[in-house]
């Protein structure tokens, strides 16, 4: 049984959905806005929040724990996110994504768009 863990799982293992958070994260951060299913957005919102709040400490150690998380030869990507959206959010103390819904597709699945806030 499942008590206490509310995580979704997303018919993967944990490898598997490690991988799937660090390519949303990193599409994320390229790209600013991305279309996923509803919740595969709203798994991801925390993870990139904490990945921002790591941004906004700027230090040495921070880097190398975002360099964890996103994987180790993601240099470009951690720059990105330490010089440019972290700078964005310097004054904000959170909630530096929006979540909207898209709809659902033909297949049926709920669609979300998530992106960072301006």
């Amino acid at each position: 049984m499942r008590h206490h863990n509310k995580n979704r799982i997303f018919g993967r293992t944990r490898r598997g959905r490690t991988a799937l958070l660090r390519s949303l994260a990193i599409s994320l951060i390229e790209n600013g806005k991305i279309l996923t299913t509803e919740a595969r957005a709203k798994e991801l919102r925390p993870y990139i929040e904490r990945l921002v709040t790591y941004g906004k400490k700027g230090t040495l150690a921070a880097r190398r724990q975002a360099a964890t998380k996103l994987g180790e030869p993601r240099a470009a990507t951690i720059k990105k996110l330490f010089d440019e959206i972290a700078k964005e959010y310097s004054d904000r103390s959170g909630g530096y994504t929006r979540i909207t819904k898209a709809g659902p597709t033909l297949a049926g699945r709920r669609e979300a768009v998530i992106e960072f806030v301006k």
